[in-house]
């Protein structure tokens, strides 16, 4: 990957955007997007939106969400301690022992995550469940409620601590992969267009709020009205222990952009990314999704009078963990799918199934 590119992608990575908190990392990506755009705006739901030949047609939307999963918090109790609630879904037997970061008016604050050690919870039913939130708490240091008042108010944003782990064959494990991967991807293919002649409008944007209900997605494509939006996000990678093809599919690391295939998807849509992957020799693979994906694509579809939506995926090991992991050449791969596709529409191309 190149310098510039993976800086941007570092950046993304080590700025918190907890859904409804995104705006430090909209910072990175509208800052990113004011060298490669004709026009970028922030619009009232917090939505990045970078346009490129915007008089063109057909109009295009590109979105990657920011935001990622995280924790507000809820309570302090009189000892100084943080109590939090969720944002976005958690496995909450992976909270257990984590270093989480407080993002404050003043600044961060680092934490534990902490609970009753082992060697003291009861051999009963009730202990070998998975914690609930309640159980969980936050701890900054401090020894009473007034001392953590002074560090952290009521609905301050939570995180894992934001880390970019560079591992062998090219591959990287971060917190917020999902889906800080698909915004990098919307914003590098501006850069890849760079320069090239197209028909079409582009609007790449760094969408807010999908873990809450694709809540982004929907004001914005609202807004920009397109006649095609592509959703770039994370897929479940199966190809680590555990994981059964047979329920998920088979998508693997290092293999290529993930092109989704099913009701969600315009078929046109579909066939022309298959055979831009094929003619550009981009690696691709394939996955069936037999309903309305969890992604900005279901709200892109059905968008006004309804939308050509297609999904193009990054896969991704141990979706929301800290531990997320995926491949750099998936994600370039995506980049350049996403840019020959655009190439390749001409205000003539009819997306009718």
């Amino acid at each position: 990957m190149r310098e510039e590119s993976w800086k941007f992608l570092k950046d993304l990575l080590e700025t918190p955007s907890p859904s409804g908190y995104e705006q430090p990392a909209q910072k990175v990506a509208r800052a990113w997007a004011e060298k490669y755009a004709e026009e970028v705006r922030t619009d009232l739901h917090g939505n990045v939106i970078a346009a490129v030949n915007p008089k063109g047609r057909p109009r295009i939307m590109l979105a990657g969400h920011c935001d990622q999963i995280g924790f507000m918090v809820q309570h302090i109790d009189e000892n100084g301690f943080l109590f939090i609630n969720p944002i976005g879904g958690h496995d909450t037997m992976v909270l257990i022992g984590q270093a989480v970061t407080v993002w404050t008016a003043d600044g961060r604050i680092e934490g534990v995550l902490g609970r009753k050690p082992i060697h003291l919870l009861r051999e009963t039913e009730e202990d070998k469940k998975p914690p609930k939130f309640v159980d969980l708490w936050v701890d900054i240091g401090v020894k009473k409620k007034k001392e953590a008042q002074k560090y952290v108010q009521i609905g301050d944003p939570v995180t894992y601590k934001l880390d970019v782990v560079e591992h062998v064959n090219g591959r990287i494990s971060a917190v917020g992969l999902d889906d800080k991967a698909g915004t990098w991807v919307v914003m590098e293919a501006l850069r890849l267009l760079q320069g090239q002649k197209f028909d079409a409008a582009v609007y790449s944007v760094s969408t807010v709020q999908e873990e809450l209900g694709l809540r982004g997605a929907k004001t914005s494509a609202f807004g920009i009205d397109p006649q095609v939006g592509l959703a770039v996000d994370v897929t479940f990678a199966s190809d680590h222990p555990g994981m059964e093809p047979k329920i998920s599919g088979e998508v693997s690391l290092d293999k290529g952009a993930t092109i989704a295939r099913g009701p969600n998807i315009n078929p046109v849509v579909f066939n022309l990314l298959v055979k831009t992957a094929e003619s550009k020799r981009i690696p691709y693979q394939v996955n069936g999704n037999s309903k309305a994906t969890g992604t900005d694509a279901n709200a892109i579809q059905v968008s006004g009078a309804g939308v050509a939506a297609g999904l193009v995926s990054v896969p991704n090991r141990y979706m929301h963990s800290p531990v997320e992991m995926v491949s750099l050449k998936d994600m370039e791969s995506c980049a350049k799918l996403l840019a020959e596709f655009i190439l390749s529409v001409k205000k003539t191309t009819d997306f009718t199934p």
